[in-house]
């Protein structure tokens, strides 16, 4: 990998913790207003709206100028965000806006790799960012609970500046000034993007010509025998990777009686099995293998299922292992492997996918334009699945159902999508056939 790849690394890093360290602040944001508890997931909803309802618009706008110029403006988005966060607006309503930076960043974010990149290496390079995302969450998680805590909170909270009142008084505002300074950070690295020569035809203005335009690249992406292949894994991943963040919550606390904050460390373990098979594909997986990663997809709804199975009533006792002032709960270890199984399996076979579709969408288009219908499918799946999953819960379904019907339904539709290929594949075969007779 060459040097501007490396400096596109960091920038999304330092972007994306601030991001994840946003929204736990943003929680903590709604409880000192004693908002009520059900507006917490709504944050989630509105930072993933914009996605859905600018998807025409954020891909010309990423192609309408060089990749790391748009990443800078989005990265400022974001900034303006926080600010309106922190100096009284809703936090739904500022989260929405640091949504839309996201939204309109993201296509620049993977758009550029297919311009400084060779195809053989989108691979490795995916396999890198998606684990270096997975990264940043963990550690923007963990550093927006350390920003709210209380030690910290007060220790920030103690500095003054003479003759002036800033304003800032309480645990949730001084973790939002600190996420602004990341932001900045993330901005001056953006700055350093290096131009890649990459230019397209000029992009148009007209909202009507620009959702007609988003409806032909959906459609060709769709059409296409890679794409749609691709296009549909991902999409799933997304979906099932968003509501499986809530199933291992409420399982932690129904099965293993956990507390929520237990329950959060569990996905945190779960987010590292993904940030290895992410790394492991990237080392193992070379573009032109990259289907041969899809039956991994029906083991990770296998492996899920057994979730289900799997309580601490089944364990003895609990065993605690001390290490000086360090205890590990042992009969825990078998819960942390199948998370980091289901994990592992999940950022294996969806890194090779998301390589193979941005390889696709760049032949077939243009690079933002195919990361924006990406964006489109992947978070209206997002909203399906929260929303099926949200309906299971209110009709108080059993959470051990839910995960079976959630796992068998992950697997089931992997194995259409494996037979969808083949066909696709038979068709093709078919087809160079008899163009070679008519030769």
């Amino acid at each position: 990998m060459n040097r501007s790849f490396y400096i596109i690394m960091a920038a999304q890093f330092f972007s994306s913790l601030a991001d994840n360290a946003l929204l736990i602040a943003a929680i903590a944001l709604l409880a000192q207003l004693n908002a009520p508890a059900w507006m917490t997931p709504l944050l989630k909803l509105f930072f993933v709206l914009s996605y859905v309802i600018l998807a025409a618009f954020v891909g010309a706008f990423a192609d309408s100028r060089p990749k790391g110029n748009v990443m800078f403006i989005t990265n400022t988005i974001k900034f303006v965000g926080c600010v309106v966060m922190l100096f009284g607006s809703h936090p739904l309503f500022a989260y929405a806006i640091v949504g839309l930076g996201a939204a309109a960043y993201s296509p620049a974010k993977y758009g550029i790799l297919t311009e400084l990149l060779p195809p053989e290496k989108l691979v490795a390079a995916n396999g890198w960012i998606e684990g270096l995302t997975v990264g940043s969450i963990i550690m923007g998680t963990v550093l927006g609970g350390v920003l709210i805590s209380s030690t910290v909170s007060q220790s920030l909270l103690s500095f003054d500046i003479p003759a002036f009142d800033t304003g800032i008084d309480t645990p949730a505002e001084s973790a939002i000034m600190i996420i602004m300074t990341i932001y900045v950070v993330a901005a001056l690295i953006n700055l350093r993007i290096p131009d890649t020569g990459a230019r397209y035809v000029s992009q148009k203005t007209n909202p009507i010509e620009l959702v007609k335009d988003f409806a032909v690249c959906f459609k060709t992406l769709w059409n296409d025998r890679l794409g749609q292949i691709s296009l549909a894994v991902t999409t799933l991943f997304w979906g099932a990777g968003a509501t499986l963040q809530f199933i291992v919550i409420k399982w932690a606390q129904v099965a293993l009686h956990m507390t929520l904050s237990q329950g959060a460390i569990l996905q945190a373990i779960s987010a590292v099995g993904v940030a290895g098979g992410a790394v492991w594909a990237a080392w193992r997986v070379p573009l032109r293998h990259s289907l041969s990663v899809l039956p991994y997809g029906i083991a990770m709804g296998l492996v899920v299922c057994v979730m289900a199975v799997y309580n601490s009533d089944m364990l003895p006792d609990t065993v605690l292992w001390t290490v000086g002032k360090l205890q590990v709960n042992l009969n825990l270890i078998p819960a942390y492997f199948l998370l980091i199984l289901v994990g592992w399996l999940a950022g294996y076979f969806v890194v090779p996918m998301n390589a193979l579709l941005q390889h696709r969408g760049h032949v077939l288009m243009s690079a933002g334009h195919s990361i924006a219908v990406q964006n489109f499918n992947e978070n209206i799946s997002v909203l399906v699945m929260l929303l099926v999953y949200s309906l299971l819960i209110w009709l108080d379904a059993s959470v051990q159902y839910v995960i079976i019907g959630f796992g068998i339904a992950v697997s089931l539709i992997m194995w259409m999508v494996i037979k969808r290929h083949a066909a696709n594949q038979a068709e093709y075969d078919s087809m160079h056939l008899i163009g070679e007779h008519k030769h």
